[in-house]
């Protein structure tokens, strides 16, 4: 037969199921979904949990647990009778994939679980090891051994408890609430105990009556004291006075108290139905709560190195319904987060409510429990859980509200907050003695543990810092606008762009400054926001606004101008001739301009008759003209912000070949196909001369060169205009060497003279090419 341990210790019977082996199953809740399936956060009932409870076999200081197929689960530890009694030793497991049929290697599972546990009514719990998160797996096999080996002595009544999500079968099985012991709670203000020492001795015997205010669970008497670590650079410090403090720590109330408001925008937290409370099989009714919170203390779960946040729900759930097999009130922590930075409501009772968890021994009356879930040191060579800024994030982020509900500054320069030892037999410290601490601390500083592991308690001063304030963006750019320069033009709008080092989880959102004045806001976890820019100049900032309504500004700036003023041709658009090579059907020719703008001119470009792109100071375009065709010149300047002015001209390039011209002295005429219309001129003798008569604004002269060729003169209306040698190292035909232009249209003569060079007198022309 399968038997169902409720908690009273009663037995119920419910059907037959071999394990392949010895061994009782432990219901923890009633089925009611699929097997392995995680809740979301807006779950719309519970998700419950099962515990199968495998007895251990052996005797002396060995135990095992032959490798076996069992139900699904995806969480384990082990328990034991006395929780007094501590399991020193190594406890090893391998579980089989139920996704893959696959055996792991073997993995430690930690055999001290330092965030234990309630104390009840004395035999009603039982001891246990940290859980250990394995992921769904329907096998297993355990081997554990006492520090002295075989020799050596173990814990009675060894289990192994695996936890996962129950099955639905064709008839669910509804069981009764299990019965709880109530807590031992001290239910006076504890005073100083003469007979208790600082430092407790071995021999004490724990009472449980005498335990803290909140709930805890005893360690055992023969627990080493903490390590060098762990008591000299994380002790907390005493009050000077051995007497009972004037302001201890009032009794635990089990009224539900007003909760007070907090400085501190509250984070976003998936309650207890997201991850799939079965409320149920808790303690029923409300838990004690004290006045108020002093201390947010930071723990780990130590359940694994690594994990998908897929599954974090599955794995608080299962923490919970391991907590509950030991006979707790309910899960020990206040909240738990998990490395993607998923915030989940812990222990019943209201997260704004100064509700008292299992989680710091002696100290959990007035403070409150954060545990991260993951182990956050290297055990027997696992490789920790990374810590994410998104987890720090969030742990600053709960801690910095529910510190904000009492106006306690989250990471002052000293210990600042109070507590009084509630515990008799806490390691290292006095019953009744009243101690400091940062608001901010973590487990090891309550008590003689490793938790919350090296790595993340070398966090608490970043988190300290991010529940504090939030760090100044560092400016990352601005688009939608146009650098020119230092500053960025923008017709009106633009796009700020940002880097926030703090975590988003405390940031409440950004906002962008416009000389000093909010133009836009952003959400926490924005990178960029689009602002409207005004005409003008102006300095542009990003702020950050932290969950408590602190603010940092950027250091740095960006200037950011609004401009709608389209730009000029501050000189029109004008065509000439320009020197270089023409042929039948094109004259070479250049377009000048002058563009301005009140702001940055960013460019010119040319639209017609062919496409090109200048820079802001070019003047000038290098382009052709078809002959003797009207041609259309088009331009467009555009300023950095956008705004751009268009301009165009239209002109005809026109070519009077050398037979249109007026003859003086000898001239003959050649003949090549490389001549303009297959013909030209040439002369040798002294003043022989050509001249053409044209109207137009701009005129250049076409000539043939070679290395015997002379020089003439050119004349232009009857004054001389220049001297042009023809003389050329390789030969060339027809090129414009000369030109001239005026800024207006009208009748012109262009005549060229032999100047009869020695031993080189000869010049050959085609003609002229104008623009008209």
């Amino acid at each position: 037969m399968r038997r169902i341990r409720l908690r009273g210790r009663a037995w119920l019977a419910i059907g037959a199921v071999v394990l392949g082996g010895a061994g009782v199953i432990t219901a923890a809740s009633v089925a009611s979904g699929p097997e392995g399936t995680a809740p979301s956060a807006d779950a719309k009932g519970p998700v419950p949990s099962a515990v199968q409870s495998l007895d251990l076999k052996g005797n002396g200081g060995e135990r095992t647990l032959s490798q076996r197929g069992t139900d699904t689960f995806g969480l384990l530890g082990v328990t034991w009778d006395d929780p007094r009694t501590e399991l020193d030793g190594t406890v090893q497991v391998r579980t089989r994939s139920a996704k893959t049929g696959t055996w792991s290697d073997w993995h430690a599972v930690d055999p001290h679980y330092d965030d234990a546990p309630d104390p009840k009514t004395e035999g009603a719990t039982r001891g246990g090891s940290a859980p250990l998160y394995v992921g769904l797996s329907n096998g297993v096999e355990l081997k554990v051994v006492s520090e002295d080996g075989a020799t050596g002595s173990l814990p009675e009544g060894l289990q192994l408890e695996l936890v996962g999500d129950a099955k639905k079968s064709g008839t669910d099985v509804a069981m009764a609430p299990v019965a709880f012991a109530a807590d031992a709670e001290d239910t006076t203000t504890p005073q100083a105990d003469p007979s208790v020492t600082e430092s407790p001795s071995d021999t004490a015997t724990p009472d449980p009556a005498d335990s803290s205010p909140g709930d805890t669970a005893s360690p055992s008497t023969s627990a080493p004291a903490p390590d060098s670590s762990a008591s000299t650079s994380a002790s907390p410090s005493a009050s000077a006075s051995t007497s009972p403090p004037t302001s201890t720590s009032p009794s635990p109330s089990s009224t539900r108290p007003t909760a007070p408001a907090s400085t501190v925008a509250k984070p976003a937290i998936v309650s207890r139905a997201g991850w799939g409370a079965d409320e149920t099989k808790r303690e029923a009714g409300d838990p004690p709560y004290a006045d108020k919170v002093n201390v947010v203390f930071v723990h780990h779960t130590d359940t694994a190195a690594d994990y998908d946040c897929a599954d974090s729900a599955s794995i608080v759930r299962w923490i919970y319904a391991y907590h509950l097999s030991q006979d707790w009130r309910d899960i020990g922590y206040n909240a738990l987060v998990d490395k993607c930075g998923t915030i989940f409501e812990g222990r019943y009772g209201g997260l704004d409510l100064p509700v008292i968890g299992a989680q710091t021994y002696g100290f959990n009356t007035r403070s409150w429990g954060i545990a991260a879930i993951g182990t956050f040191q290297v055990i027997n060579g696992v490789p920790a859980t990374p810590i994410s800024s998104k987890m720090l994030g969030s742990i600053a982020a709960l801690s910095a509200w529910k510190l904000g509900q009492y106006g306690i500054a989250p990471n002052p320069s000293t210990k600042t907050q109070s507590l009084v030892e509630g515990a008799k037999d806490s390691y290292g410290f006095t019953y009744g003695q009243t101690y400091t601490f940062q608001p901010i601390s973590g487990h090891r500083n309550g008590f003689a543990t490793a938790c919350p592991g090296q790595n993340l308690y070398d966090k608490l001063a970043t988190i300290r810092s991010y529940a504090a304030g939030v760090a100044a963006p560092t400016l990352n750019g601005v688009s939608g606008a146009t650098l020119s320069g230092s500053s960025y033009y923008t017709k009106g709008t633009a796009t700020v762009s940002w880097k926030e080092s703090t975590p988003y989880a405390v940031v409440k959102r950004f906002e962008v400054l416009v000389d000093g004045k909010v133009a836009a806001t952003a959400s926490r976890t924005a990178t960029s926001v689009g602002i409207t820019v005004p005409a003008g100049k102006h300095t542009v900032t990003v702020r950050a606004v932290h969950i408590n309504n602190k603010t940092a500004t950027s250091a740095s700036s960006y200037t950011i101008v609004g401009d709608t003023t389209k730009p000029t041709f501050t000189t029109a658009p004008e065509v000439k001739i320009r020197n270089a090579t023409v042929s039948s059907t094109s004259v070479p020719v250049s377009v000048t301009w002058k563009a301005a703008d009140n702001g940055a001119l960013k460019s010119i470009a040319a639209t017609a008759p062919t496409t090109a792109t200048f820079g802001p100071t070019t003047t000038s375009w290098s382009t052709s003209g078809k002959t003797n065709t009207a041609v259309t010149y088009g331009l467009k300047a555009t300023d950095a912000a956008g705004n751009y002015a268009t301009a165009s001209v239209s002109r005809t390039a026109a070519v009077l070949q050398e037979t249109s011209a007026t003859k003086s002295g000898t001239w003959s005429t050649k003949s090549s196909t490389s001549y303009l219309g297959g013909k030209s001129y040439t002369s040798s003798s002294k003043n022989a001369s050509l001249t053409w008569t044209f109207t137009g604004r701009s005129v250049g002269w076409v000539v043939s060169r070679a290395s015997t060729s002379g020089q003439a003169y050119v004349y232009v209306d009857g004054v001389k205009a220049a001297t042009v040698d023809l003389k050329s190292s390789t030969t060339a035909y027809r090129q414009t060497i000369w030109s001239k232009s005026w800024s207006t249209s009208a009748k012109h003569t262009l005549k060229v003279v032999v100047v009869g060079t020695s031993g080189r007198p000869a010049i050959t022309t085609d003609g002229i090419t104008y623009v008209k």
